[in-house]
């Protein structure tokens, strides 16, 4: 059955139009990619009728565009995924493991890799970052040697009157107003202006002066600048995102945008801004998912003030599943479940890890009221834009990047997708092909459910201890039953099929 299988979905790919000419779009659009962190599948009204979080300007993005319910992020933690964003490259090709804290570098972008806004930027785009960076840079200490390391240590080595030379807006952006990693997470908390810190930290933070409550851990004790409010970096990224946004309008270059806002919100810790305190009944954390949800409103109105409504594809979408602990609190606290329905979180190759929101919105273009229900992965988005915007990809670049504008034009299409590839921060990876999905590795691949809260969760039953997993997603979307015992000639070509990705290279079809 194994290879008259596979061939046979190849097959009915290839008929259904797999392998589409590229589309031709009349017009270039203004890009806002909008990329929230850690928020949960279930953290949003549309896809959640449980949620106890009001998501009222995420749902209206739903009504008046598409809602993507097979989506995934390329990895199951932030960095990685971030670099897959930027560059249409899953990162585990890079070998690299885990996520940066602080000030460590290199940038895992080099610097002769074509990038998402290095792609429009070429095609004239004006191109602004404002948010959380985390794919790495390299800060310099006083003799300018480049800093490498993490930690406090690390930090305290850095010459700030000596710029960056590998960060935003040496890959691809004209503007960046952000933080170097997790805003309120890692050692360094201070806002990064284009290539320096122009108001460096003064001392260590005092973390008892923090908000105190069972969302508040996950802050490291680094400096922190004068200027630096941990309660209120997202308010600060959401002003510089509708500065932009009203400049680019009144410099009436006629240039597109391509604006990527990305927010501190919901990573841990939960800490609201002021104006959104007590907002929700389902405290700090619900607060803090509909202080995201105001973002995308108040960005959404400044489009529509701006009369750039039409002229605009949205993309909101999360970088990962959602936390262990915000699920393990939310669930206990508010009765609310951002991995529902799907088995796993944050860190995990289960569908709770990398299954996310996503919601596009493109008057005219993108049909309201749509669902897909094709498999897509955020490394497409950069094929995406660029069949959009008339760029034609060479075949070393975005090499795990698939073109999914087929699916915006017509919600009913073929999938676009052969296979997809998951993985975790310990480079465990996963495939998925159709309705079958295999994991190259025991457990989750990447919390342990063998001790601690998560005890409680672990899956009892004939998988815990296999050295791989098959699940059939359409049968079994809770991946309960594995079906390695069953159909091992299906877990063996998709094993090969991964080796085959691996050592090729790419996952994408050559140009």
């Amino acid at each position: 059955m194994n290879k008259i299988w596979l061939t046979a979905q190849l097959i009915s790919l290839a008929i259904l139009g797999f392998y589409s000419s590229p589309r031709v779009f009349a017009k270039s659009p203004n890009i806002l990619l909008i990329l929230a962190d850690d928020l949960g599948y279930g953290d949003v009204g549309c896809y959640n009728p449980e949620c106890r979080v009001p998501t009222p300007n995420l749902d209206r993005l739903a009504a008046e565009g598409m809602r993507f319910t097979d989506a995934h992020s390329p990895a199951t933690v932030c960095t990685p995924t971030r670099y897959s964003i930027m560059t249409g490259r899953m990162a585990f090709r890079l070998n690299y493991r885990g996520v940066f804290t602080g000030v460590g570098g290199p940038c895992l972008i080099t610097a002769d890799r074509l990038t998402l806004p290095s792609m429009l930027h070429a095609q004239g785009y004006e191109t602004a970052m404002f948010g959380k960076w985390h794919i790495g840079m390299s800060f310099q200490d006083h003799s300018g040697q480049p800093i490498n390391e993490n930690g406090l240590e690390a930090v305290k080595r850095i010459d700030y009157s000596r710029p960056v030379t590998d960060g935003p807006i040496h890959r691809g952006f004209d503007h960046f107003f952000g933080t170097v990693c997790c805003p309120t997470t890692d050692w360094l908390y201070a806002f990064m202006d284009g290539d320096r810190i122009p108001t460096p930290p003064e001392r260590l933070i005092d973390t008892d002066n923090l908000p105190q409550h069972a969302w508040s851990f996950d802050c490291r004790p680094g400096f922190v600048a004068p200027d630096f409010v941990h309660e209120e970096v997202d308010q600060v990224f959401l002003q510089k995102s509708l500065s932009f946004l009203d400049a680019h309008t009144q410099s009436g270059s006629g240039k597109p945008f391509f604006l990527f806002h990305s927010t501190q919100a919901v990573h841990l810790p939960s800490f609201p801004g002021r104006d959104f305190v007590g907002k929700t009944s389902a405290g700090p954390h619900g607060d803090f998912i509909f202080e995201f949800d105001d973002i995308v409103g108040q960005l959404l109105q400044k489009l529509d003030q701006l009369g750039l409504v039409d002229d605009t594809l949205v993309i909101v979408t999360s970088d990962n599943g959602p936390e262990v602990g915000t699920v393990l609190n939310m669930r206990e606290k508010h009765q609310h479940d951002g991995a529902r329905p799907w088995r796993g979180m944050k860190r995990d190759n289960w569908e709770g890890g990398h299954r996310v929101p996503m919601l596009v919105r493109w008057p005219g273009t993108v049909p309201a009221g749509t669902v897909a229900s094709q498999t897509v992965c955020l490394t497409d988005i950069m094929a995406t834009c660029a069949a959009i915007t008339g760029y034609d990809l060479p075949n070393e670049a975005a090499e795990d990047s698939v073109d999914f504008s087929p699916v915006l034009l017509d919600p009913f299409s073929a999938e676009v997708r052969q296979v997809t590839v998951h993985q975790t921060m310990s480079l465990a990876l996963a495939i998925r092909q159709g309705d079958w999905k295999y994991l190259d590795h025991r457990g989750s691949g990447g919390n342990d459910y063998s001790r601690g809260q998560l005890k409680s969760l672990e899956h009892v039953g004939e998988d815990q201890d296999a050295p791989s997993q098959l699940y059939n997603l359409r049968t079994d979307p809770a991946e309960s039953k594995n079906l390695l015992g069953q159909h091992p000639e299906i877990a063996t070509e998709l094993k090969a099929k991964l080796e085959e990705i691996k050592s090729s290279g790419r996952s994408a079809p050559r140009r």
